[in-house]
């Protein structure tokens, strides 16, 4: 009995520390927490290809071989100036970087590529129907100039670039002017531009695309709100 009651004395007084985090430590080294899961699967999907991959490679190549020079046809390609190559080896992206502009090699039935143009792209942003702070429907609308920053992330992080871009940037725009009167939409097109592109370019980022320009092109009001106005003046 007084070992039950020294043993209870000890825990309640915190000697028994150290045995509880060594049964923690057991606990956690059993189940894996989430810090070490994570890097566990890290150290997975950075492991290089499996030996079919090398076995597959390696019999492309020495088909190319065998079939010189034939297969430069479509072993050799081209990407212009303004272009970049996207290369995947069976599945996976290759190191180095997107290739170009000029000539690079690929490996038929092994390698498939994807060409980018990183060449600025405009895109008028149809008028959007907002109804702004002070309770008035007008119809803005937009045009946005942009261009691909990185063709990887661009290939890689969205399945279309361009047109997840422009859906973002009609989106921006009204969000942008539904917090605004009527007055400062007419008076404040720079800044509403200015805030456009920066909230523009904070979303594109991941995708790999850098917004240059937003500009506001037009604001249409009612034209009962026209005679209103007009007649006021």
């Amino acid at each position: 009995m007084t070992n039950h009651l020294s043993i209870i004395k000890d825990y309640s007084e915190g000697s028994l520390t150290p045995l509880t985090q060594d049964f923690e430590y057991r606990e956690n080294h059993k189940m894996g927490s989430p810090k070490d899961n994570q890097s566990h699967d890290e150290v997975q999907c950075e492991e290089g290809p499996g030996v079919c991959a090398l076995a597959l490679t390696i019999f492309s190549l020495f088909l190319i071989i065998v079939t010189l020079p034939l297969s430069l046809f479509f072993v050799v390609k081209v990407v212009q100036e303004y272009e970049r190559a996207v290369i995947f080896r069976l599945g996976r992206l290759l190191t180095g970087g997107a290739r170009g502009p000029g000539v690079f090699f690929v490996i038929p039935c092994v390698d498939v590529y994807e060409k980018i143009d990183m060449r600025s792209q405009t895109f008028e942003i149809p008028p959007q129907e907002i109804l702004t702070k002070d309770s008035v429907t007008v119809f803005v609308n937009a045009i946005m100039y942009y261009k691909v920053a990185n063709a990887i992330h661009a290939v890689a992080n969205v399945d279309d670039y361009s047109g997840s871009a422009r859906l973002l940037a009609a989106t921006t725009l009204r969000n942008v002017l539904g917090t605004l009167t009527l007055g400062d939409i007419l008076c404040q097109r720079e800044s509403i531009a200015k805030e456009m592109k920066e909230t523009l370019d904070e979303g594109t980022e991941p995708w790999g695309v850098m917004v240059e320009r937003v500009e506001v092109k037009d604001v249409r009001v009612p034209e009962q709100l026209q005679r209103a106005m007009a007649a006021e003046a």
